[in-house]
């Protein structure tokens, strides 16, 4: 038996046999002269990889068609039709006779020329097709070069997934039916795949460094995703207190649910509002399970990072409508993409030497002014069935502000010309996550109806720290004390302006420092949905005068450990455990 610990990324306990999954990168075409005489040979065993490939496709679809949605189904419909278009084909055997090089060589090279054309297309329905045919074109190089590939959609067994590192797309596209925990050499708390994991209440321990070299497929498991714990092969005794722990755990879930009705109230009688974080439509339901007043962020950039696929307005809109009309009246939240750093449009993004502070978030969007208005006519379209706020993330300044605010108002235009209702009253608010914000909240206040801090990102830049770098991970402290005299900033400038000041950052659901962002002046908490009956039973057990009085010996405090500390030890002298 071995013992290891991480970062505690995602609560809750699961048993299981390891899957080690490590991504293989693509090895170097084979290139090659062949005579006139072997065309024919060569040409014969691309049909062949042909046949393996469209074999491989046709059990993919029949399985998406089962147990997935009809988007990801027709995704593999249009894998076939392209492995069986004769056109396509043609051209390959043109190329094969005329340049008499090798069909490993012949099919990339192809593909590859097609690919990047349509990629230049300012069409999206081309830009889409050309990953297709890359993924397309992958395959069948993976059959002539007897290349087997594992994809974590293909997942039939239940496992404890270890891996490296996990793409948001890879996490969002994985059985996750069948991943009943995840371990991770890479990644933190506030890493989006961290946040996923959340989302699917997957329990999850990340920045173990190198895990995947210590544990073996079928090794036994216990992953403890609120104490970071991972245990290999554990004896009996371990697993015997696993299962009481996991009995426990549930049960601590089923009481706090209890609350789901009742108000997020302190005992001297200041409400606060709870609100969920999602990342796909889906969630929604899951968020009024869990009791919320509402979608404080939606994550609208899962939209667009599922391989193969554009989101179009209609798709956008359909996705906004449903998370609408599922949550009635409640508020939802939409923050327009989010993308760069480790979140990329695969098709639009290229290489940054470094990603976290460059063309992401709203700079991307001002920069695609195309694709950013038809986001928000999508999200606009939308609103009429329901209770819309819209949110631009990133925001620097408020220069930035105003240019996505004038195209906002050009896409109301847009919509008014093409007959579009929509809601006329919607409220458009700033993220506040970059320091340069967070100093010039009262200039930002004069032009947004709403705040929400993103503590994720306003900790990683506050103190220069990487929050996907494990290397550093011990410095992304959201209560140091340069992060808490920003927090008090931002909020006492939004109470000025008379605007409400909300944060979506992972903070807001540590139900450990609940007391102390409602001491500093919080308004509303957004959150994995989960956490919200933790969050809400400290609420409910509290009173404001304590609260301000902790808030202020924090923002007396020198260092995080002492702030830390302080939080800790009142939790512990009010909550005392059961």
């Amino acid at each position: 038996m071995k013992k290891f610990t991480g970062i505690p990324a995602s609560s809750g306990i699961a048993i299981g046999k390891a899957f080690v999954y490590l991504e293989e990168d693509f090895p170097e075409i084979p290139r090659y002269s062949i005579r006139k005489n072997q065309v024919e040979t060569e040409w014969a065993r691309l049909l062949k990889a042909i046949v393996e490939a469209v074999e491989e496709v046709q059990v993919l679809q029949e399985r998406a068609v089962r147990e997935m949605s009809k988007e990801q189904a027709d995704i593999f419909a249009a894998h076939l039709l392209m492995l069986e278009d004769l056109d396509f084909q043609d051209q390959i055997k043109d190329r094969l006779r005329g340049n008499l090089q090798n069909i490993e060589w012949t099919v990339w090279d192809i593909s590859h020329e097609v690919a990047l054309k349509l990629m230049s297309s300012p069409d999206p329905l081309f830009r889409e097709r050309a990953v297709d045919i890359s993924d397309v074109s992958r395959r069948i190089m993976d059959k002539l070069l007897s290349i087997t590939r594992f994809s974590l959609a293909d997942l039939d067994q239940d496992v404890i997934l270890v891996v490296h590192d996990l793409l948001p797309s890879n996490a969002l596209n994985m059985n996750k039916a069948h991943v009943k925990g995840l371990v991770m050499d890479m990644g933190s708390r506030t890493s989006h795949t961290a946040i996923l994991a959340r989302a699917f209440n997957i329990p999850a321990v990340l920045g173990l460094s190198d895990i995947t070299q210590e544990i073996n497929n079928g090794d036994r498991l216990v992953v403890n995703g609120g104490t970071g714990e991972v245990i290999v092969n554990p004896g009996r005794p371990e697993l015997a207190r696993t299962e009481n722990a996991i009995s426990a755990f549930r049960k601590m879930n089923d009481d706090l649910l209890a609350l789901r009705n009742l108000p997020a109230e302190t005992l001297d009688g200041r409400r606060a509002l709870l609100k969920a974080n999602i990342e796909v439509p889906e969630e929604a339901d899951q968020a009024l399970r869990y009791g919320a007043e509402g979608i404080g962020l939606y994550r609208s950039e899962f939209l667009f990072l599922t391989p193969g696929k554009t989101a179009e307005e209609e798709e956008q809109y359909e996705a906004y409508r449903h998370v609408l009309k599922t949550m009635g009246d409640l508020p939802v939240t939409i923050r327009t993409m989010d993308v760069g750093g480790d979140k990329l449009l695969p098709d639009l993004q290229g290489d940054e030497k470094n990603p976290l502070l460059g063309w992401r978030a709203i700079r991307f969007s001002l920069a695609h002014p195309e694709l950013f208005k038809t986001q928000l006519r999508a999200i606009l379209r939308a609103s009429v069935d329901g209770n819309t706020r819209i949110m631009f993330p990133m925001i620097s300044g408020v220069e930035e502000l105003e240019e996505a605010l004038v195209l906002l108002e050009e896409a109301r235009s847009e919509c008014r010309n093409l007959g579009y209702a929509f809601a006329e009253n919607i409220e458009v608010g700033a993220m506040i996550e970059v320091p340069s914000a967070a100093m010039t909240a009262d200039i930002l206040a004069e032009r947004s109806d709403f705040f929400s801090i993103g503590t994720n990102d306003l900790v990683q830049y506050t103190l220069a720290a990487d929050r996907g770098n494990e290397r550093v991970n011990y410095l992304g402290q959201p209560c140091h004390p340069a992060v808490l005299r920003f927090l008090q900033m931002i909020i006492d400038a939004a109470h000025r302006k008379g605007i409400r000041a909300a944060m979506c950052g992972e903070l807001a659901g540590d139900p450990a420092v609940t007391p102390l962002l409602l001491g500093l002046g919080l308004d509303e908490f957004s959150m994995t949905a989960s956490s919200i009956p933790q969050v809400k039973r400290i609420i409910r057990g509290v009173s404001m005068e304590q609260c301000r009085v902790l808030a202020e010996e924090a923002l007396r405090s020198t260092s995080y450990r002492h702030v830390n500390s302080l939080v800790t030890g009142w939790l512990a002298e009010h909550f005392p455990p059961a």
